[in-house]
């Protein structure tokens, strides 16, 4: 409750200096405050919902403790109840909303599918999850840009790297990280026999300047031909740029664009989200509680769900989810699977604070 004081009286504050014309002048200060104040919003509301429902509360029991008709007090009485059951629902809501917030919640996504086992199976499968992403962003009206990309001749994907730009996308999408399996009869199949297939795909905060500090001495830059298919510009202009961070290892390579500055600077934003979240993989696994988390791991190999095309049936298997509309879901209706993830992650950071 001190907490939530604390929190409603910055509030105010805030509500006071984004007002006052003397702020308005510095428009980096008044920024920083509109953005602090819209982040209170949510929380300050719903704590003064909670008050209000408990002062109503207080009278009704207050109340009842007067003379009353039967009427009256059987008004009362289911009155008092339905406030209680308000009470204990805004309760709810005030603790997840006071859990620690993941820094990485409001940032854009730089999302990684990468065929598994299957061969071309596997390809075409991870084509398909492509879809359901991109598919699921425009839902959501979120902007979707494809970094790099290496395709098969039948149209399926060795590997695809892709920004989704929009508020909270990383809320929404942190936990699609893991090995993701098809079980189908492919088209190349003449046979008729289910085979089953994988995907893995990473999910990585995207990186501002300002959270990596990369020394470029630290980098190795090589440019290339583009290869596979396109304009004249494939495998006669040196368009294509490959980064190597030599601290790390880690190389990144962008041929997408006909311009290797905008190659370049592509490549560059794959590095700073690789190096953010190498970064943050360390410090989880450092700070890791004998206690895993049942979802929130982002481990790349860990299988997570299951396409089953024969049932009609997707399973996430880290919450024991089963949705028997396999096709809505790789048109990126997903948003069922989506809340039931962050709902059960919730749960179990609630468990632990208790």
């Amino acid at each position: 409750m001190d907490k939530l004081e604390s929190l409603e009286k910055k509030y105010e504050e805030l509500s006071e200096l984004i007002a006052d014309p003397k702020v308005m002048e510095d428009q980096g200060r008044w920024q920083q405050y509109v953005k602090s104040h819209a982040e209170l919003s949510e929380v300050v509301t719903v704590y003064r919902q909670y008050k209000k429902v408990v002062t109503e509360l207080e009278d009704v029991r207050q109340m009842l403790k007067d003379k009353l008709d039967a009427e009256m007090r059987e008004m009362a009485e289911l009155e008092e109840e339905e406030l209680d059951s308000k009470k204990e629902e805004l309760e709810g809501k005030l603790k997840v909303l006071l859990l620690p917030k993941d820094p990485n919640d409001d940032k854009n996504v730089i999302m990684e599918i990468r065929a598994g086992t299957g061969g071309e199976e596997a390809a075409l499968f991870g084509a398909d999850l492509f879809r359901m992403y991109t598919r699921f962003a425009e839902l959501k009206g979120w902007r979707t840009e494809i970094m790099d990309a290496h395709y098969t001749d039948i149209g399926g994907v060795k590997e695809i790297i892709f920004l989704i730009e929009g508020k909270g996308a990383f809320s929404q999408l942190k936990f699609e990280s893991g090995v993701h399996r098809v079980q189908r009869v492919p088209t190349t199949e003449s046979g008729g026999r289910i085979h089953t297939s994988a995907a893995t795909v990473a999910v990585l905060p995207e990186a501002e300047e300002v959270d990596v500090d990369i020394n470029p001495n630290d980098l190795r830059i090589d440019v290339f031909c583009s290869t596979g298919p396109g304009g004249q510009s494939v495998n006669t202009t040196q368009s294509a740029v490959r980064i190597t961070h030599l601290p790390t290892g880690i190389v990144v390579s962008c041929q997408d664009e006909k311009s290797q500055h905008k190659n370049k600077d592509k490549a560059m934003r794959v590095l700073r989200a690789r190096l953010l979240d190498q970064a943050q993989q360390e410090q989880r696994q450092q700070m890791a509680s004998a206690r895993k988390s049942q979802v929130g791991s982002g481990d790349r190999s860990e299988r997570i769900r299951t396409y089953n095309f024969s049932q009609n049936r997707v399973t996430d298997h880290r919450i024991g989810l089963t949705l028997h509309r396999l096709q809505e879901v790789l048109m990126g209706n997903l948003q069922e699977v989506v809340d039931a993830l962050i709902t059960t992650d919730q749960a179990e950071r609630l468990q632990q604070v208790d």
